[in-house]
C-alpha cells in the first residue's frame, strides 16, 4: 500500500479478490461488469468556509490530502462508496436485516431477509432491482443462494476452495447453510466471518457479523418418539 500524487489526476484501478479468483481460472467466465467509487480518506470537516484567503481557498486542505494507492481488502477500504440518489433526496436510504448477527452451528440453516428504510418515499421496502450480498469467506458456508425475482440469476457457492476468498448473490432474499464439516475449526469452538448486503438500486449496504459454532446438534430416536434434539 502506499500514496498516489495528487499533484494530477490519476486513476487507479484494481481487480477485487473475486475478480482476481476468475480471472486466474482462464476459461472466459472474467467479466468487468460493474465498478465503485469511494472517497474514504477524504476528511470533509476539513472544509473551511472562512478561509483567510477567500472561499475559493475552502476546500484547499481537502484537495491536498494524500490519496491511497488502490487495493483489494474490502474491510480498510471502499466502506464509504458514492451513491446516485433520486434529486430531492432528504434523507439516506438504510438497508436493515430480520437479524443483526448470523448465529450457526455445523450444518445449520437460516435465512436473510433484507428491506430498505428511507427509499423511494416508503418507510420499508424490499428493492425491485434487489440486492447483493457478499460472504467475506465462503468456506464457512455449504450452500449460500439468493432467491427471488430480481432480474439476475441466483447465485451459490462455488466448488469448495482451500482459499478465504468471497462469493456474491443477488435477490431479494438469501439462504445461508453452515459447513457441516468440523475440519477448519482446528482448535478453535467458532469461526467468525462478515456478510454485506447491498442494495441494487438505493446503493446502501449493511454489514452482518456472521458466526459459526463447533457445537454439533444431534438428533436421536427412542421408541414411539423421534426428533429428540440434544444440545
Amino acid at each position: 500500500m502506499g500514496y498516489l500524487d495528487n499533484s494530477s489526476i490519476t486513476i487507479d484501478a484494481i481487480l477485487t479478490k473475486r475478480g482476481r479468483e476468475l480471472l486466474a481460472r482462464n476459461d472466459g467466465s472474467f467479466r468487468i461488469t460493474q465498478f465503485a467509487l469511494g472517497d474514504d480518506e477524504v476528511d470533509y470537516t476539513l472544509f473551511n468556509e472562512n478561509h483567510p484567503n477567500g472561499t475559493q481557498f475552502s476546500g484547499e486542505a481537502i484537495e491536498n490530502m494524500p490519496l491511497l494507492e488502490a487495493f483489494p481488502d474490502e474491510t480498510n477500504i471502499m466502506k464509504h462508496k458514492l451513491v446516485t440518489l433520486p434529486r430531492g433526496t432528504s434523507k439516506l436510504p438504510i438497508v436493515t436485516a430480520n437479524v443483526s448477527k448470523v448465529l450457526l452451528t455445523i450444518g445449520a440453516s437460516t435465512t436473510l431477509n433484507p428491506t430498505t428504510l428511507n427509499f423511494d418515499g416508503t418507510n420499508n421496502q424490499v428493492e425491485s432491482g434487489g440486492y447483493r450480498a457478499t460472504i467475506a469467506d465462503r468456506r464457512l458456508l455449504a450452500d449460500f443462494r439468493g432467491r427471488g425475482n430480481t432480474g439476475g440469476s441466483v447465485s451459490m457457492i462455488q466448488t469448495y476452495t482451500s482459499t478465504a476468498v468471497s462469493e456474491t448473490a443477488r435477490g431479494t432474499s438469501f439462504s445461508l447453510k453452515a459447513i457441516n464439516s468440523s475440519t477448519l475449526f482446528g482448535n478453535n469452538s467458532k469461526l467468525l466471518t462478515t456478510i454485506t448486503i447491498e442494495g441494487v438500486d438505493s446503493g446502501a449496504s449493511i454489514t452482518i457479523p456472521v458466526e459459526i459454532s463447533k457445537e454439533i446438534i444431534a438428533n436421536v430416536s427412542a421408541t414411539s418418539e423421534t426428533g429428540i434434539v440434544l444440545r
